[in-house]
């Protein structure tokens, strides 16, 4: 038994000296020290051994497994060492090498322009209001005015998730959320992204922005309204800037307007940017209509107001004189970094 024990010893020792990695020296543990281990067998065996001896058998295993251990602990930790070592000199750090060039992000020029556009708001005592981007049909049709069979509702220009949910195609459901709250007067914009089927052009996309503005109070009137879009055209165009309203129609403000802006391009004369009309066409605006006021439970006899839609890409394009809205969208660092 004794020899026994002093062969495995000599073997372990022998095995522990030729392991050069770590998975090989637990492997040497578990044939060892393990439950199933050598030394374990010997252990199991004790009963074999005359009773005389076995005192002297016992100790001279656990010095044995002592031995191993020990031994195991330090190999086990001299490769510790050199793969710490060898990491260190992979990973040494020249100083004197040039730094990693820190790319900072900048905003988007659809983020400047509405920057730009609250902040002239803000400046007029607005507040700027959010809403859900997916709506109800009552929000973004009945409650402005635009009954069942009207064409704004055709399948062809509205995503619709059911018969009652779809994606908004304006942001005035948010005007029509926050008059139902009966806090009056109200003054707001509300910036956001709306969806239309539209095919994917220049000009065109089934995903952009809008930001709609409103005001209901006692006594407004269209003198309101043409004041606070001059100011605002001013503000953001330029303090000669001159705006011009066309007649229009909208199911949800009477009467109704399209504004023009003189062209800050060429100051009114005519160019390639106005398409020589001196004119450059920004937003429709208009009256609440008194329906829409009702259906909101704002009396139209005691209160009144003014709403006006701007699309920001629309705004942006001009501001920046870019020829593609699908510019905006690319993410063509080259193009982008020029803002």
């Amino acid at each position: 038994m004794k020899e026994k024990l002093a062969k495995i010893k000599e073997e372990a020792l022998k095995q522990i000296a030729g392991s050069d990695a770590l998975e090989k020296l637990n492997e040497v543990r578990v044939n060892f020290l393990g439950k199933k281990g050598e030394l374990t067998t010997v252990l199991k065996s004790m009963k074999d051994v005359a009773p005389e001896e076995r005192p002297k058998v016992g100790q001279m295993v656990n010095e044995i497994r002592d031995e191993i251990e020990r031994v195991l602990e330090q190999a086990k930790t001299q490769m510790e060492t050199k793969a710490r070592e060898a990491a260190m000199k992979r990973e040494v750090i020249d100083v004197t090498l040039p730094a990693k060039k820190n790319l900072v992000g900048h905003r988007h020029p659809n983020r400047i322009v509405l920057d730009e556009v609250e902040r002239i708001f803000i400046g007029m005592g607005y507040e700027v209001v959010e809403g859900p981007e997916v709506e109800y049909d009552y929000y973004n049709f009945e409650a402005l005015n635009i009954p069942a069979d009207h064409p704004a509702k055709d399948e062809q220009d509205t995503f619709y998730v059911t018969n009652e949910i779809l994606l908004r195609t304006q942001t005035s459901p948010v005007q029509v959320r926050t008059m139902e709250k009966g806090k009056l007067p109200i003054r707001m914009i509300a910036p956001g992204r709306v969806f239309r089927s539209d095919e994917v052009d220049a000009t065109h996309s089934p995903s952009f922005h809008q930001i709609e503005g409103m005001i209901v109070d006692k006594g407004i009137t269209f003198a309101d309204l043409k004041g606070t879009l001059a100011q605002f055209a001013k503000e953001l165009f330029g303090e000669k800037t001159k705006v011009k309203f066309r007649p229009h129609h909208f199911p949800f403000t009477e009467p109704s307007a399209e504004v023009d802006v003189s062209c800050f391009k060429c100051g009114g004369e005519g160019c390639r940017f106005c398409k020589g009309s001196g004119w450059i066409e920004i937003l429709g605006c208009g009256m609440v209509h008194p329906k829409v006021l009702k259906m909101s439970g704002i009396d139209p006899d005691v209160y009144s107001g003014f709403a006006f839609g701007i699309g920001l890409e629309r705004i942006t394009l001009l501001k920046y004189e870019i020829d593609d809205m699908r510019l905006l969208y690319e993410n063509d660092v080259r193009f982008l970094k020029q803002f």
